[in-house]
């Protein structure tokens, strides 16, 4: 899967506000609207939601992944926040987060969200792309270190 194909410079926002998991997840939902990428936010928060109330998408080192899948979703979508200020998401590792990952997927597809997963998993096991995402000034740098 190419990144690219997925994420672009408009679903990307580089200063997030939220202070909480779901405020954060409403912000990221809001990107994927103003985007055109969902048109009902409802049904998408109500997907993502459900599937945080199962196990927090919070990973390690200050990354989350919240996902959903969801009949109002026909491809799959994806967008990416970061937060200046560290944000509780319930983690593995306890730590609070500022790289939010979201994507959306339709309920019958499973193959293109499990392997955006698996990708974005694979990008943030190295710290200083980590360190990069969060110093990148636009969210054309976020695509370039993303896809590099």
């Amino acid at each position: 899967m190419n990144l690219k194909t997925v994420i672009t410079a408009g679903t990307v926002d580089l200063n997030l506000k939220g202070s909480t998991k779901k405020e954060i997840i409403n912000e990221l939902l809001d990107i994927l609207v103003r985007t055109g990428k969902i048109q009902d936010k409802g049904a998408a928060l109500a997907a993502v939601l459900d599937r945080e109330e199962k196990i927090s998408t919070g990973m390690k080192h200050g990354i989350a992944i919240p996902h959903g899948k969801c009949a109002a979703i026909t491809d799959l979508v994806a967008c990416i926040g970061i937060s200046e200020n560290p944000v509780d998401f319930d983690s593995l590792d306890h730590q609070p987060c500022r790289i939010f990952i979201m994507t959306l997927s339709p309920v019958e597809k499973t193959g293109p969200h499990l392997q955006f997963l698996a990708e974005v998993s694979l990008l943030f096991k190295s710290s200083e792309k980590r360190d990069e995402i969060l110093n990148a000034k636009t969210p054309e740098e976020v695509l370039e270190i993303l896809t590099e």
